[in-house]
């Protein structure tokens, strides 16, 4: 019974992110970049300027637009920026660096809708919180008729938050600490489910408190052990960048370990990975932008496409970089594993230590960011009185995913995030014009952000 649901979940997953989906993603982000005339690449030093003043919250709202962006990278930066980016490479070589590149390019402009959208539609709930995202995009901006699509989006939503958000992480920083510090995998789990307790059970304001605490430090932590990874090796890095861009467009031939790759194995994996680790499209970030403490739906917009572009062009390159210069991406290697040796051949038995604890700390934020999600979408599903529940629920969870193998959970879930992409993109689709709009107008008074 388990094989047979195991097969029709690895089936349904190959359906779900097939290449109509991959079509659908990059498609409706070179749509809404096209349809704002390169905004989110034009606007790019104006959208930084916004983060460093959107510390202090400028109108009515739960956290600061600075707060809402570190939640929402702290749900995106997590083992797909370590594991995710080494998977691309081992399963698409070098080439699906590019790819990633490309959709990460798209996708600030899919972000940037998400949250300009999130702002505009959000309510207040019955406990005077700030709440939106695309259920109530959907529910409000499409009409009766489309109510149907955001109750879908919210219930797969909420299905979905405890695989990828909260199991699969639990799993991989057990599984880390395991093989490298021999820590028991219960250990792991029940301290993490302690620690996730004491931020998830005082709601989203304590999430944001620890997001805008953590995130820079893990951030520039991580960007100055693989900047040193790459300065060491600098000599090499335009032959890297060469084989990357290379690759991208003519396959990657067999060599060593390494089976070789098509141009299509590049594409799909690079965007796939891409998508899986920045989350543009998925629907989840403008979640946590729907709370920030603004009045103006294009400035929230602004600070969110960073969240890619931090994710994607920052993070996930420099781990790409690590790997290409390494050499290691042709020894067979996938996955954490793989990031570790890259590491290891510069910093010695330091890297390994680079990787699982950038790994450990990575993914115990997607679990505070990913645990609001699912939090918003089962208050949409059931009201105010599934909040305190689904709390307990969440943290619960996180033991058990560190101690249970998650073939079967890793399979549910990537099938439920491919899921939730597609109500958004409909959405996103169809509600272009009111971000054409918006953007427009905002842009007419005040031409400089």
């Amino acid at each position: 019974m388990t094989e047979q649901l195991e097969r029709w979940l690895s089936e349904a997953s190959g359906l779900v992110w097939g290449p109509p989906m991959l079509v659908l993603l990059f498609g409706v982000g070179l749509y809404l970049t096209v349809g704002l005339r390169l905004l989110t690449w034009r606007r790019i030093p104006q959208a930084f300027a916004l983060l460093w003043t959107g510390r202090r919250g400028q109108g009515a709202g739960d956290i600061t637009p600075f707060q809402a962006l570190m939640t929402a990278l702290s749900a995106t930066i997590g083992t797909g920026n370590i594991a995710g980016v080494a998977t691309a490479i081992a399963l698409g070589g070098p080439g699906a660096v590019f790819w990633m590149w490309v959709t990460a390019l798209v996708g600030m402009a899919t972000k940037y809708a998400e949250a300009v959208l999130a702002v505009r539609y959000r309510e207040v709930d019955a406990l005077g919180q700030h709440v939106g995202g695309p259920m109530y995009y959907i529910r409000d901006g499409l009409g009766a008729r489309w109510h149907w699509l955001g109750g879908a989006f919210a219930a797969f939503a909420t299905v979905a938050a405890f695989g990828i958000g909260n199991m699969v992480q639990a799993n991989s920083v057990a599984s880390a600490l395991r093989d490298t510090l021999g820590t028991p995998v219960w250990m792991t789990g029940a301290l993490m489910a302690a620690l996730v307790a004491t931020v998830v059970l005082g709601g989203l304001r304590r999430i944001a408190e620890v997001a805008s605490a953590l995130v820079p430090f893990m951030a520039l932590a991580y960007f100055i052990a693989a900047a040193l990874v790459i300065a060491l090796s600098w000599r090499e890095v335009p032959h890297a960048l060469a084989t990357i861009v290379g690759s991208a467009f003519t396959g990657t031939a067999a060599t060593g370990g390494f089976a070789g790759a098509t141009v299509w194995a590049a594409i799909r994996f690079g965007v796939a990975r891409g998508v899986f680790s920045n989350e543009a499209g998925l629907g989840s970030a403008p979640i946590a932008h729907a709370a920030a403490q603004t009045n103006e739906p294009v400035r929230q917009g602004l600070v969110a496409m960073l969240g890619t572009f931090i994710d994607t062009l920052v993070v996930c390159t420099l781990t790409a970089l690590v790997i290409v210069l390494s050499g290691q991406w042709t020894t067979g290697l996938t996955g954490a594993p793989l990031s570790s040796a890259a590491f290891q051949t510069v910093l010695g038995p330091m890297g390994q230590y680079v990787v699982t604890f950038g790994l450990a700390l990575f993914a115990f934020t997607t679990v505070l960011g990913w645990s609001y999600y699912g939090e918003r979408c089962a208050e949409y599903l059931f009201g105010v009185g599934a909040i305190r529940p689904y709390r307990w629920l969440w943290v619960a969870a996180v033991p058990l995913g560190a101690w249970v193998k998650l073939e079967l959970v890793w399979l549910a879930a990537d099938v439920m995030n491919g899921l939730m992409a597609l109500p958004n993109l409909v959405a996103l689709a169809l509600l272009s014009p009111v971000v054409f709009h918006i953007t427009r107008r905002y842009f007419r008074s005040d031409p400089k952000p």
